[in-house]
């Protein structure tokens, strides 16, 4: 499931985009945030609490094989990804919600991480050892996050006019490394797709579409802007299954563990370009409504 391509490729090529999401932000984005402290808690809550409780009863409920099991926690207890925020980006959610929400979830995870982790080998597999985790990968995930976006909104200050021209040209971009990278994904395990989809991919469906579609109902019925509400179904959508493949190989020591990270690669790629693509008819048909009713 490890390949060099995320292990190499992935990291600069994210921070690439993560810089072209800079050029579309100011400071006042960020400070905007300040008026709704609360939308940041229910992110959290949501991410940290409901998925993984829902991961939970799918292993209960689907009775899956203790290593599957373990691996399906390990990806629900992952914090959102660098990829959430240029979902965002392309479908007009609140990246600077995100890119909020993913460097205080990563520092959030240093902690949960091993707790869920430990707790889900002692209750599948009566494991008793404790596991410690890679800080230095969540280090990188935070550096990969924050400095490219520092850097995009540096240019923009000092060269608007330029970055503006620069961002237009980075949507598209990022549509074209999203579907190189999904086509990636489906490519290197195109022999075992069939196997590792039977074992646990009905699994990762459900949680992939339970975390998309709580993290846009949840915050909406909490009063919180649509913007905003799209930001927050990527962010709980869509987890660093890197982290997670990378946990399951190097710390816990066993590739069945990843095989739920790297299935739901390719599902929550899939099942975030159907969801935004939705939210954005949803949003243009309301407005259409809206300036109907104001004639």
């Amino acid at each position: 499931m490890d390949s060099g391509f995320f292990n190499f490729f992935l990291p600069i090529t994210l921070a690439i985009m993560m810089m072209g999401l800079g050029l579309e932000l100011k400071i006042k984005d960020f400070l905007r945030l300040s008026r709704y402290p609360k939308v940041i808690f229910i992110a959290l809550f949501t991410q940290l609490v409901l998925l993984t409780s829902i991961a939970f009863f799918i292993c209960l409920i689907l009775d899956l094989a203790p290593l599957l099991a373990v691996g399906l926690m390990l990806l629900a207890a992952s914090p959102g990804g660098p990829t959430a925020n240029l979902f965002s980006y392309l479908y007009k959610g609140d990246v600077a919600l995100n890119i909020t929400l993913t460097a205080i979830n990563t520092i959030i995870s240093i902690f949960t991480l091993p707790f869920i982790i430990n707790l889900s080998l002692q209750y599948f597999m009566s494991h008793d050892s404790t596991v410690t985790f890679p800080v230095e990968k969540m280090i990188q995930v935070f550096l990969i996050t924050l400095i490219p976006v520092i850097i995009g909104m540096l240019l923009r200050a000092k060269f608007p006019h330029l970055s503006i021209t620069v961002s237009k040209s980075m949507r598209f971009v990022s549509i074209s490394f999203l579907s190189i990278l999904l086509i990636f994904a489906v490519f290197r395990d195109r022999f075992n797709l069939f196997e590792y989809f039977s074992s646990i991919g009905l699994a990762t469906v459900i949680l992939c579409f339970s975390s998309l579609f709580i993290g846009y109902c949840i915050p909406l019925l909490m009063g919180i802007p649509e913007k905003m509400a799209r930001a927050c179904t990527f962010e709980i959508g869509i987890h660093n299954t890197a982290i997670a493949i990378t946990i399951a190989i190097s710390v816990l020591g066993d590739v069945t563990m990843a095989i739920p990270a790297g299935i739901y690669t390719i599902v929550m790629y899939s099942f975030a370009t159907i969801f935004g693509v939705m939210m954005s008819r949803q949003y243009i048909a309301y407005r259409h409504k809206n300036r109907l009713s104001d004639l």
